[in-house]
């Protein structure tokens, strides 16, 4: 066990940049956050029937999340019980066994050990029960996939807490026909995995950061991006979660559908009537394109944000992968609007895409603080910008500041000493 006072280096406005940069207290968050909370794995929708799976990860765990025959969603640790060889390489797709390719166990879909070479062998015999691949906790809320190495955790639902009303209203992007996974994108950045943490709900870099990005759209919709001065809020939703309003207005994809749609979507609509759409569905899947006006961050690894799921993989100390997911209309069977997939595959690539105006400049932001970071031995990193939220927008009793706010950092580093120190 460390002995680093952990809670020490979270103070209510600042944390020490040891958080950064030190690799023993990296190898503990492995084990006393990501071992002993939920973690996002995957979404339904990447497992679009029996016998299908996907590749994922719980901290720095190799997992395998499969559908079974039944339905029945699982997460398993990729890693044959006879030597630890990974049994699944493949990043997803179909099939009903996983065959160790070191000496030829094979699993079920769902885990349960199949079949043994040579199975004499075993002087005593082998208890198949026993060496099945080792299942993880795994629970499913509005189609996001969670799983835990805890048995005796909180159910996912009161985990999430308050942050399931701004998932449900994440969601409604499905424009009611669903939400799926439409492709997606990683890469790395070499620095830590709060970094990235923190910059979901941090409005104050985007006019600074984002100002290409904002140099290039039209002024309307440049109007809309005024992130800091919309009238929007930061809020501590519990559990180290957090939510970053910053269109007001894009809350609740459903109101005011009315309203005139924009120049910009002009074109969609005449696609989408030209589908078959009614007048009120056309109107529901533009409001569904643009996405919320909100971004959604769920302790430890996973945000909704404005039109996508991040997910971060902490590799190492001053390593960290970003799995950007695209997501649209529909469920893993169907596409009911191909028009409003397409237009949200490319307002994605304008801003997260690996080419776009947004992902490489946070990620250069992201790197520079790695590097700042390896200067002064006993500094601190300052979390204590906010001023109060507009009156009557937050929850009552929720801890509340202005969009430009550090109230959603503070929130998870509460959560990390919390963890750190249990």
């Amino acid at each position: 066990m460390s002995s680093t006072d952990y809670a020490a280096l979270v103070k209510d406005d600042r944390v020490h940049t040891a958080l950064y940069k030190d690799s023993a207290i990296f190898d503990e968050e492995m084990e006393r956050i990501f071992k002993n909370t939920w973690v996002w794995v995957g979404h339904e929708s990447e497992l679009p029937g029996p016998n299908t799976f996907k590749k994922s990860f719980v901290g720095n765990q190799p997992v395998i999340v499969t559908r079974d025959k039944a339905g029945e969603i699982r997460t398993l640790l990729n890693r044959c019980r006879h030597r630890a060889a990974s049994v699944c390489e493949k990043k997803k797709g179909r099939q009903s066994v996983f065959v160790c390719p070191y000496h030829g166990w094979s699993y079920d879909i769902d885990g349960g050990l199949r079949k043994v070479p040579y199975a004499d062998g075993y002087r005593e015999g082998l208890d198949r029960e026993e060496f099945g691949l080792t299942r993880l906790r795994t629970e499913v809320y509005q189609g996001m996939i969670f799983a835990t190495f805890r048995d005796d955790i909180e159910p996912l639902v009161d985990h999430l807490g308050p942050a399931r009303k701004w998932m449900d209203l994440f969601m409604k992007q499905g424009a009611g026909f669903g939400v799926k996974v439409l492709g997606e994108h990683r890469f790395r950045f070499p620095g830590n995995w709060k970094i990235q943490l923190e910059n979901t709900t941090d409005a104050y870099h985007f006019p600074i950061v984002h100002k290409t990005f904002l140099d290039s759209l039209d002024a309307e919709t440049e109007n809309i991006f005024d992130v800091i001065g919309s009238g929007g809020w930061v809020e501590d939703l519990g559990h180290g979660h957090s939510v970053m309003v910053m269109i007001p207005d894009l809350i609740d994809l459903e109101d005011n559908l009315d309203a005139p749609i924009p120049e910009r979507f002009a074109q969609l609509a005449e696609e989408l009537r030209a589908e078959g759409h009614d007048e009120p569905m056309v109107r529901k899947i533009v409001r569904a394109v643009g996405g919320t006006g909100f971004n959604l961050n769920l302790f430890p690894n996973v945000a909704c944000s404005m039109a996508f799921f991040r997910v971060l993989r902490p590799v190492s100390v001053d390593e960290t992968e970003i799995q950007h997911v695209a997501i649209g209309m529909g469920d893993a069977a169907s596409t009911p609007s191909p028009a409003g997939n397409r237009a949200r595959l490319r307002l994605h690539e304008h801003f997260q895409g690996p080419m776009g105006f947004g992902t490489p400049d946070d990620a250069e932001g992201w790197e520079r603080v790695q590097r700042g970071a390896q200067a002064g031995d006993d500094l601190w990193i300052m979390l204590n910008r906010g001023t109060d939220a507009p009156e009557g927008l937050a929850q009552p009793g929720h801890n509340a500041g202005d969009a430009s706010s550090e109230v959603g950092m503070r929130a998870a580093y509460q959560q990390w000493k919390r963890m750190m120190t249990a």
